[in-house]
């Protein structure tokens, strides 16, 4: 029986994709690529994640190696909750779970300053029972740790619990800590497939 569903957020409940948003905003290619390069996918964005650097030692950081000035920096990093949006056919599922009296958690790499703020703007986090992301606990996915840290924190038997991520080896990683797992790479209603699998389990 599954009686936990514990979520990813971001490309699960919640939109992100910074080279759309970029070509959105008319961002020649060149520059586009800088940034995502320089910024999206830097060893300073996964320190953010984990909580071991400040969003202004970012910048700083980026700025003494990145063609990018430091203002150009600062924008991309003001402008992150912009890109975001919550997901609504996967937001659907939640109250959907909640009628069938399955818990709630959400387990993500987030930056705690955007984290705050979207917490505080977004309705549906008042479905969850509870959560954990990497800038408070620095831990990030994959790591198996993190995995466990939210288990023990809600006392969730991983049999009974069931992880949702975009990314196969952060789900493979939930499975090798004893959960569930279910990828939802490339689909944008993940509602009917989650259903079904927790009705497999009665």
């Amino acid at each position: 029986m599954i009686n936990n569903v514990v979520f990813d957020l971001g490309n699960v409940l919640i939109s992100f994709d910074p080279e759309q948003y970029l070509i959105m905003k008319n961002y020649p290619p060149g520059i586009r690529n800088t940034i995502l390069n320089d910024i999206f996918h830097s060893e300073e964005w996964l320190k953010l994640d984990n909580g071991d650097i400040t969003t202004k030692e970012a910048t700083d950081s980026i700025a003494s190696r990145s063609v990018l000035k430091r203002e150009e920096i600062s924008v991309v990093f003001n402008f992150r909750s912009d890109i975001m949006y919550p997901i609504d056919s996967n937001v659907q599922l939640l109250p959907a779970l909640k009628k069938n009296n399955i818990k709630l958690y959400y387990l993500s790499n987030f930056p705690l300053d955007v984290f705050d703020e979207i917490k505080s703007d977004y309705y549906f986090f008042r479905y969850f029972d509870g959560g954990i992301i990497s800038s408070e606990a620095k831990l990030s996915k994959p790591d198996l740790r993190f995995y466990k840290l939210i288990m023990d924190k809600y006392a969730l038997v991983p049999d009974e619990s069931l992880y949702i991520d975009d990314l196969e080896i952060n789900v493979r990683a939930a499975e090798a800590a004893g959960m569930k797992g279910f990828s939802t790479f490339g689909n944008q209603n993940i509602a009917p497939d989650i259903l079904n699998i927790i009705a497999s389990y009665k």
